[in-house]
């Protein structure tokens, strides 16, 4: 693979006492930013699903262009979703848990479910001793090489791109999250979310066909969350799968080497930086989840040893092509070994 695929990080071990120093400044929310991100990204989702369900009645392909539009705006009200479950979007918990469970519904995503899975994967990012939880399935090159002919069939097809991007995302998001024995948690409060939010999502499909028809509704609806849950899929992919992220057994894990080195830094234009929420700085994230995603970009900009070499556009296609890590080689290959040089 060429050189700018690579993920240029700083040496093992290096800049750990620096790093604390440096996301400190950052990680208070800011009550005025917090309430104007709301607002310039929820009340455009709202006005583009309106829209969209108005221009059914011009022509369809309009509808999928306003439906496209307002999920790249449902990609950016889950990074105020995902803030809330981090704690970092305001400073007062409580208003991080009322605002969490609402877009959790916008977002199709139980709110305190989420949170602990998403927890654990900020817990275990890196660690090939405890994978399973708010991850992308991973398998090491000999643990694959030892499943049975089934099990790596399946597994190939979960690998495959248009499974994993295109088919699955509105399947979890759409399914798979209403169902309480997905969620790992065995809170009452953690599984409790899959159920409220299921019965709000019920409660929205039935007025909403009452007021506008279900047929209308969902010719809307599921184009937005698909779209939404399959850019957000990629999004969380290539954070955490690149040729040379960081995977270690757990006795060797650590901490900071894993954010530095496991998650990338994924350099987006403008557009799609502002629709992602910052959530590109994602080796900053895993250091520190208490700095909200409208200050990452000024704690990369003002720290130096967070300025590694980015993963583009057109470098993270490389991306798809990762498959097993290799403990060997501590990279990320396909399902064969690449030959000795």
């Amino acid at each position: 693979m060429a050189t700018e695929t690579m993920q240029a990080v700083p040496a093992r071990g290096a800049n750990k006492p620096a790093w604390q120093q440096a996301v400190r400044p950052y990680q208070d929310a800011d009550l005025r930013r917090s309430l104007w991100q709301m607002l310039n990204s929820i009340a455009p989702f709202f006005i583009l699903w309106y829209l969209a369900y108005r221009s059914l009645t011009v022509h369809y392909a309009l509808t999928l262009v306003f439906a496209v539009l307002a999920a790249l705006f449902v990609m950016r009200i889950f990074i105020i979703f995902h803030d809330c479950g981090h704690g970092s979007f305001f400073k007062n918990q409580r208003a991080n848990d009322i605002v969490g469970i609402l877009t959790g519904f916008i977002t199709f995503t139980p709110y305190y479910a989420w949170r602990h899975s998403h927890a654990v994967h900020h817990a275990t990012a890196g660690d090939l001793d405890r994978r399973g939880i708010g991850d992308v399935w991973t398998l090491t090159y000999d643990e694959y090489k030892k499943m049975p002919l089934g099990m790596r069939l399946f597994y190939r097809l979960y690998r495959n791109p248009f499974v994993i991007f295109v088919v699955g995302p509105p399947i979890d998001f759409v399914v798979l999250q209403r169902l309480p024995m997905v969620n790992h948690s065995e809170k009452p409060r953690d599984k409790n979310s899959v159920v409220i939010t299921n019965l709000f999502l019920l409660g929205m499909f039935i007025v909403m066909s009452w007021a506008i028809g279900w047929r209308e509704f969902l010719l809307v609806q599921l184009p937005v969350i698909s779209v939404a849950s399959s850019i957000g899929v990629w999004l969380f992919y290539v954070q955490h799968q690149y040729e040379n992220v960081y995977w270690e057994r757990h006795e060797k894990w650590d901490f900071v080497d894993a954010a530095l080195q496991g998650s990338s830094y994924y350099k987006l234009p403008k557009i799609l930086q502002w629709f992602s929420g910052n959530i590109g700085f994602h080796h900053i994230h895993h250091l520190s989840p208490r700095i909200p995603n409208y200050k990452l970009e000024e704690c990369h900009e003002q720290n130096e040893i967070f300025q590694i070499e980015p993963l583009t556009l057109r470098t993270s296609l490389h991306s798809l092509h990762v498959r097993l890590f290799d403990e060997d080689r501590h990279k990320m290959i396909g399902y064969h070994k690449p030959q000795e040089t």
